[in-house]
């Protein structure tokens, strides 16, 4: 069996042994790698964005066998309400329940699903115009770059030796620093497995190493470091998480030699000046409009 996500603990029964499938779990498998028809169920806490849910969905019922049971299920106001004519447009048969503010849709995978292939081929990577480089629906800001990462590289300076680009995306960030001959050797590290795997195809420079990897947690191999870039994440499955860009900023000074930069892009109401006063020596704000506060913090 499969399993999509991270339910909430108590929110449905986990059988053992069960497949973890989400591209935001570092070490899960691939679900678009697995073989058609050789699953015998899934459990899908299914993320809130059309394009996205329904690429999971008909990776999903092509990977199951017929006649699997397949049970998915989200919070009502994160897409939930949409999920029994969703799971309908594939063909499925479904019953619906709710439960703990969230919606259950239970199916079985038809013997002939229909729609499979046009819900894959719309949620798969490609080239975005807008940004000429490889992303994929459900990466963060997928089909546009960041006001906030477009305000950092307005200020970022030309950066030197060995550095990391924390939340790496698509490589939005990482383009740009690379193109200074002075940096050796630039770590790119996100959660996401899609994203990780378009920032290797839109970087395709020796000195870029892409990591599918969580941020937050030590790496020995990240010391001593001359500089790290970071647009912090601050949500977390939706909900507001301040603690997630605090963990950030506490993770580059960890990874900082003494002297170290760390150029890091904030909205606005973040309160990060006390985390960052205490991470580093010395902290400076380079720029405080539009919403955003870039910072410039030395170890």
């Amino acid at each position: 069996m499969i399993l999509y996500g991270a339910p909430a603990p108590g929110l449905v029964e986990v059988p053992r042994g069960v497949t973890q499938v989400s591209p935001l779990i570092p070490g899960s498998d691939d679900l678009s790698a697995m073989p058609d028809g050789a699953q015998d169920g899934a459990m899908i806490l299914a993320p809130p964005g059309t394009l996205e849910r329904d690429f999971v969905l008909a990776q999903a019922l092509r990977a199951l066998a017929p006649g699997a049971p397949v049970c998915v299920f989200a919070p009502k106001d994160k897409g939930g309400a949409r999920l029994k004519k969703a799971l309908e447009g594939f063909g499925c048969a479904v019953t619906e329940a709710a439960r703990r503010h969230h919606r259950f849709c239970h199916a079985t995978r038809p013997a002939a699903p229909t729609g499979l292939a046009a819900a894959i081929d719309a949620g798969a990577p490609r080239v975005v115009e807008s940004l000429g480089l490889w992303s994929q629906p459900g990466v963060f800001s997928w089909d546009r770059i960041d006001l906030g990462s477009a305000r950092l590289l307005t200020m970022i300076p030309a950066l030197a030796g060995r550095g990391a680009d924390l939340g790496c995306g698509v490589g939005v960030l990482a383009g740009p620093i690379l193109a200074s001959p002075q940096v050796t050797d630039l770590a790119c590290i996100d959660l996401d497995r899609r994203a990780v795997a378009c920032a290797q195809r839109n970087l395709g420079d020796p000195r870029a190493r892409v990591l599918w990897a969580d941020a937050r947690v030590p790496d020995a191999a990240l010391a001593g470091l001359d500089f790290v870039v970071t647009n912090a994440p601050f949500h977390d499955g939706g909900a507001e998480d301040k603690a997630l860009g605090v963990a950030f900023i506490q993770a580059a000074s960890t990874m900082l030699r003494r002297g170290g930069v760390c150029w890091i892009v904030a909205n606005r109401h973040l309160p990060y000046e006390a985390t960052l006063a205490t991470a580093f020596a010395a902290v400076a704000v380079r720029a405080d409009a539009g919403g955003y506060k870039i910072f410039e913090a030395r170890k």
